[in-house]
């Protein structure tokens, strides 16, 4: 975890506090990893908990090829939305089976972050800021649990919560219900809504995400309700109508203006590093780290999406295998290899694809060739990579500026307008209004499509001659609708569209999908495992190691089959592609 050196350093992202971490008031003389009430102010402790909140989301860069994936995975530590990303097909996962590849030692980092970083930060903060009457202070910490804790339960099903962080008078907290814990969180969000629209003594010297406009805070609670309503949707008879309400109340993120997304300045590279996580980690002297998934490259090239530019860079064309390109052992070894009988069988693609896009198939654990200046990366949204303008570049090895893109400067999407559009699409279709499913499609598609497009100003040095033009936009969102409303009769058909542009959409945050695929089982498309039996597909994730070792209260789960409390869908056969 972060010391406080980098805590202080968040402050200094936007540059408004000038603190300097030799400060003698913030020695730390006990745990250095954390902070402590006798060693900073509230606006100290609410810098750690918003940086923790986005870390819990997205990740951290390490460097270390080992760290978390093996054999050339992606290459950052923990961030929830890579666990959920690797098994919605968002990024490659690179193990021939399900059991191994998540186990209970692989979310220690991020249980231990929840828990000693966000929720012990906020429970210190809480009395500083009564007694100052900070009252906004505590409505973004309100907030911040509040998305922890349903985010923990979406994971990991019951978690401690009310006995949590009372230490030392409750040494082993009990678990609470994943349903008990959803209501905690709405409370929450309503104690929240009331500190936003309140008169404090002062607002805070850094509010990362909105500035201390909070206006935008309320309606982003209202859309984290949604968001709690719809993931209820299938145990909560009323959910429907809640989340129809706030609708009404046109208080919610409805615009990409109010879009709550964590802002990565970039550019700096140590001490902190401001870069996008993904970032870091990419762009460096012996090139990418992280590999593309094969399954959304494919899907994007072949329906001509206009985000695919903004999504991934090619460092060449030449990709072994493809297009007239002769195999290579070396590089790609399945350049060589026939593919297996069920991705024949599917009609899946494999290995690698045409017009360089090298990337990895879900399930591939063939290890990591010297392919670093050569595979696909991430491009300019949401990493701030390099847009993709054919110039078929090494990242690291170029002299021109532009190989290092937008520096990193990127975003992590937390709850955006266009993510409460495609909620809007999935109610609709739940509740068999196909043509209104359709509508919300589009403005999904057309709100998240224009800001992919945005982040291609921040590579300075890109050729936007290559950018998808206005009619180009247009031609794919309409045949996108069209082969919906062409599916009429069709649910599963229907399903599948919805989904797949859910999840190309989502770039970024594989919470939302994996949440989504378990709701659901869409889409069917999913490219399988490599291994025809890679076992039974994670419905939540093991309780971390040390959760279990260390507290009698918390026994570990037989196998990750067990269901969280809003995921009533069938034990087996679900969902549709492992």
């Amino acid at each position: 975890m972060k010391n406080i050196s980098t805590y202080i350093a968040s402050a200094l992202l936007v540059g408004s506090l000038m603190v300097s971490c030799e400060s003698t008031e913030l020695d730390l003389t006990e745990d250095p990893n954390f902070l402590t009430p006798q060693q900073a102010s509230p606006d100290f402790f609410l810098n750690a908990i918003q940086e923790d909140f986005a870390r819990q989301i997205d990740g951290e860069a390490t460097g270390d090829p080992q760290d978390n994936f093996t054999s050339g995975g992606n290459v950052t530590e923990d961030g929830l939305s890579v666990l959920g990303g690797e098994l919605t097909r968002l990024v490659p996962y690179s193990s021939r089976d399900y059991r191994s590849g998540f186990q209970d030692i692989d979310v220690d980092d991020e249980w231990d972050n929840a828990y000693r970083g966000i929720l012990f930060d906020i429970r210190n903060m809480e009395p500083l800021a009564v007694e100052a009457g900070l009252t906004r202070h505590l409505g973004i910490a309100q907030f911040i649990e509040a998305y922890t804790i349903v985010t923990l339960v979406d994971f990991f099903g019951d978690i401690p919560y009310t006995e949590a962080l009372q230490a030392p008078e409750i040494l082993n907290p009990s678990l609470d219900s994943g349903a008990s814990v959803y209501e905690a969180a709405l409370s929450l969000l309503d104690q929240a809504i009331a500190n936003f629209n309140s008169t404090p003594s002062s607002n805070p010297v850094n509010d990362y995400f909105y500035g201390n406009d909070y206006e935008k805070w309320v309606k982003a609670a209202n859309t984290l309700k949604l968001k709690i309503y719809v993931q209820t949707r299938l145990v909560d008879a009323s959910a429907a109508a809640s989340f129809n309400a706030i609708i009404a109340s046109d208080n919610y993120i409805m615009d990409t203006a109010d879009d709550l997304d964590w802002f990565w300045p970039g550019t700096s590279a140590s001490q902190p590093d401001t870069r996008h996580p993904n970032y870091g980690v990419n762009y460096a002297s012996a090139g990418a780290s992280a590999y593309t998934s094969n399954w959304m490259a494919n899907l994007m090239d072949n329906t001509e999406d206009p985000r695919l530019r903004y999504y991934f860079y090619r460092q060449t064309i030449n990709v072994p295998g493809q297009s007239g390109f002769p195999p290579d052992e070396e590089l790609l070894t399945c350049s060589l290899q026939t593919p297996p009988p069920h991705y024949v069988n599917g009609g899946f693609t494999f290995c690698a694809l045409p017009n360089g896009y090298w990337g990895r198939d879900h399930g591939d654990d063939e290890g990591g060739p010297p392919d670093g200046l050569l595979k696909t990366t991430v491009g300019v949204y949401p990493a701030g990579g390099r847009f993709d303008d054919d110039s078929f570049e090494a990242i690291a090895q170029s002299i021109n500026p532009a190989s290092f893109g937008a520096g990193g400067t990127g975003i992590t999407p937390i709850l955006d307008a266009f993510m409460v559009d495609f909620w809007r699409a999935e109610m609709a279709l739940a509740a068999n209004q196909p043509g209104t499913a359709a509508t919300h499609l589009q403005n999904a598609l057309t709100k998240q499509i224009a800001k992919a497009q945005s982040f291609a100003a921040n590579d300075l040095n890109a050729d936007l001659s290559f950018a998808p033009s206005e009619t180009d936009v247009n031609n794919f969102i309409d045949a996108t609708i069209i082969a919906f409303n062409d599916a009429a009769g069709d649910i599963d058909a229907q399903w599948d569209i919805l989904a797949e542009q859910y999840f190309v959409s989502h770039y970024g945050n594989g919470i939302e999908t994996y949440n989504f695929y378990r709701r659901t089982g869409y889409p069917s498309t999913l490219q399988p495992n490599r291994e025809p039996d890679p076992g039974a597909f994670p419905r939540s994730m093991y309780y971390p190691n040390q959760a279990v070792t260390s507290n009698p209260n918390i026994t570990q789960k037989p196998d990750q089959t067990v269901t969280v409390f809003w995921d009533t869908n069938p034990a087996s056969g679900f969902p549709f592609s492992n």
